[in-house]
């Protein structure tokens, strides 16, 4: 897998990295094959609702229960994308329904769709053409807070402060 793009480290509350255990990440998806044992394994609950995912620094795809915190799922390491994603049958082959950067622990920037899109081109599943939700995270320069950009508002919730134009949540990863 050609691997390329910004890392995220993670960026969340300390306890939830501290209470990662070695071995507890994510199924790691590098094959269809892969693929096919794992979806096998889920029930229709599970089915009904999006999983956690990431993909790692090898370009992986991880998936976990969508309850799982993203830092377990990556087992700590630092990650390409990470996220929400959901699944659908469609005629004989499985095809992603939604997927997101939907992770307030790494705080991915929609750029980091390119990731997602090869780690699902890697083991042939569907997928639309971009996150079918995209979130935007900003860390507002003065309080330091991190904050989601809703409609455009670049502005911080917690001081009010203008936002940067540009994803610099951890800019140094």
């Amino acid at each position: 897998m050609n691997v390329r793009g910004r890392r995220y480290r993670y960026v969340g509350p300390a306890e939830l990295k501290a209470a990662v255990r070695p071995g507890g990440s994510g199924f790691r998806i590098s094959s269809a094959a892969d693929f096919d044992r794992w979806i096998a394994k889920r029930s229709t609950t599970e089915l009904a609702e999006p999983f956690t995912f990431v993909v790692g620094m090898d370009g992986a795809l991880r998936l976990a229960p969508r309850r799982s915190e993203h830092v377990a799922c990556a087992g700590g390491d630092t990650v390409l994308s990470a996220g929400e994603i959901g699944f659908v049958r469609q005629a004989d082959r499985w095809a992603v329904s939604e997927v997101s950067n939907q992770s307030t622990g790494y705080c991915p920037d929609i750029s980091t769709w390119s990731a997602v899109a090869r780690a699902l081109d890697d083991v042939e599943l569907g997928r639309p053409s971009g996150f079918t939700h995209e979130v935007v995270f900003r860390r507002c320069p003065d309080c330091q807070e991190i904050n989601i950009v809703r409609e455009d508002d670049f502005v911080c919730v917690f001081c009010g402060s203008d936002l940067p134009a540009a994803w610099n949540v951890n800019p140094t990863a």
